[in-house]
Parts: structure tokens; sequence; C-alpha cells
């Protein structure tokens, strides 16, 4: 295998926490959060994709699936439109909520794809190309896509376990 096969192997496993975590869950589970401070599976989800969108495209050299399918607007999200969900407070957590999981999916599923072409399009030399020269020492696109991977493997975590305790909660107290 290499370089750009381990790389899309990995992102389809994102794929497919993500999937197992909102299929089937009702807007108020997707929108709920386990506290006032913590998480919903909608923005952790939602964050995980705009950020593997934001920072994909932007090593590819193409518009963000955000803005060139028009995602911004479906979601009538009350956040500035290139936003990220990067330095959220916990008010402007809460005010990303979605009416559907197929809303959630649909957009994932179009990052994973525009992502996996670019990837599957990736030499071992293309790795080493500088994509950030604003850290020291200098981000290079191999870095930059194990960063992102291990942003959304830790959000479509969280995501699952979120779920768990939301059905969990839902279920109330086990008896024997």
């Amino acid at each position: 295998m290499n370089s750009a096969g381990i790389l899309a192997e990995a992102f389809e496993r994102i794929h497919g926490t993500v999937h197992a975590t909102v299929e089937g869950l009702a807007p108020d589970m997707l929108n709920a959060r386990p506290d006032d401070d913590a998480n919903s599976i909608a923005w952790l989800v939602w964050h995980l994709t705009r950020i593997q969108d934001d920072h994909v495209s932007d090593a590819a050299g193409t518009e963000q699936v955000w803005f060139a399918q028009d995602w911004a607007s479906r979601f009538e999200l009350p956040l500035p439109e290139g936003s990220t969900g990067f330095g959220h407070s916990s008010e402007q957590v809460a005010s990303v909520t979605v009416t559907s999981g197929d809303l959630l999916l649909g957009y994932y599923d179009a990052v994973h794809e525009q992502s996996l072409a670019f990837i599957h399009g990736l030499d071992g030399r293309a790795l080493d190309r500088v994509v950030d020269e604003a850290w020291s020492p200098p981000v290079t696109l191999g870095v930059r896509l194990i960063s992102v991977l291990s942003d959304d493997l830790q959000h479509a975590g969280q995501a699952a376990f979120v779920r768990g305790a939301l059905e969990r909660r839902q279920a109330g107290p086990v008896r024997a």
C-alpha cells in the first residue's frame, strides 16, 4: 500500500464512524448536548467536516465544498459564513443545529468525496510540499493531512460517545 492508500484508508475509517454515529438519529438527539457546555453530535460532525473541508481544499487549491455546493445556505447557521467551529463559545456551539441527519451526512459525504479524490492523486513526494509557512517549521502537506485526520478521529469518537451517553440516558436505568 502506498502513502495515498494509507491516507485514504484512514479517511474511510472516519467516514464509517460518522455514519454509524449519525444514522437513525432524530434531530433532537443530534442537537442535544449532554450538559449546557458540551458539544452536540451535530456540532462535532459539522466541525470535523468544516475543518476537513477548509484544510484539504486549501492544500488541494480547490474551493471549499461548503461554498461551491452552497451548503452554507442549506445549514442556515447564525454564524459567519466561513466559520469552522474553531474557538467557538458555548453559545456558538449551541447555535449549530440540524433539521436532519441527512443534511449533516450530505455535507460530510461531499467533503469526504472531494478529499478522497485529492488524496488518491498524491504520491509520496507530494506529501513533502510545504502548504503553510506561518509555522516553524513550515507545515508540509503530509503533516497537514495527519493533523486533519487526528482532529477528525477525535471528534468522530466524541460524537460516538455522545450518542451512547444520550441513548443510555433516554433508555433510563437498567434493572436487574
